[in-house]
């Protein structure tokens, strides 16, 4: 079979919008069973149960060899990895999953911005540029845009911030596999070394901060677990790393955009979350000026944009 990647085709789009449908959904069964189980133990469980498939997937098709060269680069990678995830699992106590769906969503911004400034082959077009500054601008625009600072919903403004920083942790983690031996690495254990250090750090975490006890296995508590590690931690993103071999990767990106706005409509039909008019229209420039960003050549090509 020929290692050349191709344009996506239907099979591929039909992939990707369940992926995105499973992706968006993801911060909702979070919010959903908070109060079954804290968000920072689902975290924990659910990067405990992929860990567990994960290793197994490795004893069986092999990649442990590579550890002794990778492992300080997957402690670092491992270590961001679980920051996303415990501002992930901190951030919804205090804001909407649709708004974390959406600031999370902004690690393709941060991974570009790291790239740039370490790999020479990385530099950002001003395509890209533009994109990077709609993003911000759509950012600063969903944070406060055209609200006194009198009526801010400060808890709210807390956990959209947190949901930025989940958004640099997996943008930076994104960096540290480009530049580091994890790029030579099997995928499957560089999941492995973000899974294990989250579960390891998210535990200790929950047991200083009172949270180890927040755990009730309820059917809601078991559901939202066994999705978020078997269906999304370990399957989705098993396949998603399948679609990369064999299809280009900003065409794929495109396709990707599409969760968080499954994200927003989940929060908003589920959980009855409320979205503010500023922050559909920053989020709007958010999901703009990411799609600039990952997928340049594709838009350029669609729009028939060249630029040197």
């Amino acid at each position: 079979m020929s290692a050349e990647r191709r344009q996506t085709d239907g099979f591929a789009l039909k992939v990707m919008l369940g992926l995105c449908l499973i992706w968006g959904i993801q911060q909702v069964t979070i919010k959903w069973a908070a109060a079954d189980i804290a968000p920072v133990m689902q975290a924990a469980m659910r990067s405990g149960i992929s860990a567990v498939l994960v290793a197994m997937l490795l004893c069986w098709r092999g990649g442990w060899g590579h550890v002794p060269y990778t492992w300080r680069a997957g402690l670092v990678a491992g270590s961001l990895f679980g920051l996303e995830f415990l501002f992930i699992a901190e951030g919804l106590k205090l804001t909407s999953a649709a708004h974390m769906s959406v600031f999370l969503y902004t690690a393709p911004v941060f991974t570009a911005l790291g790239l740039h400034a370490l790999l020479p082959t990385e530099r950002l077009r001003p395509l890209q540029w533009l994109g990077i500054a709609l993003a911000f601008s759509g950012i600063a625009f969903a944070f406060a845009g055209g609200i006194s600072w009198q009526h801010l919903d400060r808890r709210m403004l807390l956990g959209d911030a947190m949901g930025l920083m989940a958004g640099l942790c997996w943008g930076a983690t994104t960096v540290v596999v480009r530049t580091s031996r994890l790029s030579e690495a099997p995928v499957a254990l560089t999941l492995f070394y973000q899974l294990i250090v989250c579960v390891v750090g998210l535990l200790i975490i929950a047991l200083a901060t009172g949270q180890f006890s927040h755990v009730s296995f309820t059917p809601i508590g078991v559901a939202s677990v066994l999705f978020q590690g078997v269906v999304v931690s370990f399957a989705s993103f098993l396949i998603w790393f399948w679609l990369l071999r064999r299809y280009l990767a900003s065409n794929l990106a495109v396709f990707s955009f599409m969760t968080p706005l499954f994200g927003v409509t989940f929060g908003v039909v589920l959980l009855g979350e409320p979205l503010s008019i500023n922050f559909i229209l920053g989020a709007m420039c958010v999901l703009l000026g990411i799609t600039l960003v990952s997928a340049e050549q594709w838009v350029r090509r669609k729009l028939r944009i060249w630029i040197t």
